[in-house]
């Protein structure tokens, strides 16, 4: 992990709203209180209660945001993307956020880290900064309870098949290359289950698996479970 200062006028009036509500006083405060980390594969960025990184922007790369069970299960609330600004990450500024929040690197990753102390203040002093802050907590909130949706009221078939649809809208092919652990990480589930029911849609030619991918040979018939 590295980090050093630069410039982000560029990123943040790309991917923040309310930047050019900003006075020219206030861009510099987001400029000095702004950092480029980089994370490997797998690092944990934020572990819970007894951390909050701050406001996140990704600017390359993909994070996982998940929450843990008492036994220790994770369960894939999200993922972030490249321009993707997380929220949940700052608890420590928006007081209703009651949960722990748990954030890892799912592949190597450049994000701006915003300083919380900073972005508290802004938040407080600027309306349209508030704003910013409520709606993006807001759309995360939409994404975090059609996690719970799906694996509360949603059959397994179901889930999985909507998950392999959504995953095939990103590639660029009809592989989508993930492992039965990954998917299973992603999906709150345990790797046996979601090989049983691969194998099911595998006999039912729906897809056909190799390892460390899954090839999806009838779209049709895979969108019809979902």
């Amino acid at each position: 992990m590295s980090a050093h200062a630069e410039d982000f006028t560029s990123v943040f009036a790309e991917h923040f709203e309310f930047w050019d509500k900003l006075s020219q006083s206030e861009k510099d405060l987001f400029n000095n209180n702004s950092s480029l980390i980089k994370y490997q594969k797998g690092t944990i960025i934020q572990n819970g209660e007894n951390d909050c990184v701050g406001v996140i922007l990704v600017k390359s790369g993909v994070l996982r945001t998940y929450i843990l069970s008492e036994e220790g299960r994770d369960i894939t609330l999200y993922r972030l993307y490249k321009g993707d600004v997380c929220i949940l990450s700052a608890s420590c500024i928006i007081r209703s956020i009651t949960f722990d929040v748990h954030i890892e690197a799912d592949e190597e990753c450049e994000i701006v880290a915003i300083s919380v102390s900073m972005f508290t203040k802004m938040t407080q002093n600027n309306i349209y900064v508030e704003c910013f802050v409520y709606k993006t907590a807001t759309d995360r909130f939409s994404d975090v309870m059609w996690a719970m949706q799906q694996i509360l009221f949603m059959s397994f078939d179901k889930r999985l098949a909507t998950f392999l649809t959504d995953e095939l809208s990103k590639s660029e092919d009809d592989t989508i290359k993930l492992t039965h652990e990954q998917i299973a990480k992603y999906m709150g589930s345990a790797r046996e289950v979601v090989t049983r029911m691969l194998k099911c849609f595998a006999d039912d030619r729906i897809v056909e698996l190799s390892r460390g991918s899954i090839k999806v040979i009838d779209k049709k018939k895979l969108r019809s479970l979902t």
